[in-house]
């Protein structure tokens, strides 16, 4: 059952009413981690649009035109896998080389993104949404400009918090919990304008 959506549409309900983040819940461990620092937060969250949207691309084309022809679907989470560790590494190298302050800022969650459930779940939201080439890219992208304005707000909120009177049992974890859950209710709060399923 495949129908066409608006492009428009589907980039702005993945960045807000349908958040792969705050909707989903998905690419918690990053998320909360990273979001410490604000450099480290804007650099994973380009990182992850990067990654998000070319997976979502190559992942389509892997699909369509060699494992459905091919009769090889039941693969495709090993191929999601592969493609999404290939996408990485490279991205790794090229931060590497680009910048080497950045790079030690991300640590071990740069390589971490592989496994990062937000990146497998957008690659099977679109096998499983039937989604098109192009429906499938603009999903990747606006999945990613979601997780990266989620880490970004995190990250401002938290270093407000830093400074706030927050009750001793609290501190930490607690208070940091209690913001993301504000924060999946805000970004709620867009679903009477757009939603996509």
């Amino acid at each position: 059952m495949s129908f066409t959506l608006n492009p428009f549409s589907l980039f702005f309900a993945s960045i807000f009413t349908s958040n792969i983040l705050l909707a989903n819940f998905l690419g918690m461990c990053s998320f909360i981690s990273i979001s410490k620092d604000m450099k480290s937060s804007n650099g994973l969250g380009m990182a992850v649009v990067v990654v998000l949207t070319v997976t979502a691309a190559v992942n389509w084309l892997v699909l369509n035109l060699v494992l459905e022809p091919l009769g090889l679907v039941y693969l495709r989470y090993i191929v999601f896998i592969v493609v999404i560790a290939g996408v990485v590494q490279m991205l790794e190298m090229i931060i590497d080389r680009v910048s080497q302050s950045l790079y030690m800022s991300l640590g071990i969650f740069l390589p971490l993104i592989t496994v990062n459930c937000a990146i497998l779940g957008v690659s099977l939201f679109m096998h499983i949404r039937e989604y098109t080439f192009v429906e499938s890219v603009v999903y990747g992208l606006g999945s990613g400009l979601g997780w990266w304005l989620a880490i970004m707000a995190l990250s401002a909120i938290r270093k407000k918090t830093e400074k706030a009177p927050v009750p001793a049992g609290l501190q930490g974890a607690g208070i940091t919990m209690i913001t993301i859950g504000f924060m999946a209710i805000a970004f709620m709060g867009f679903s009477g304008m757009l939603n996509v399923q």
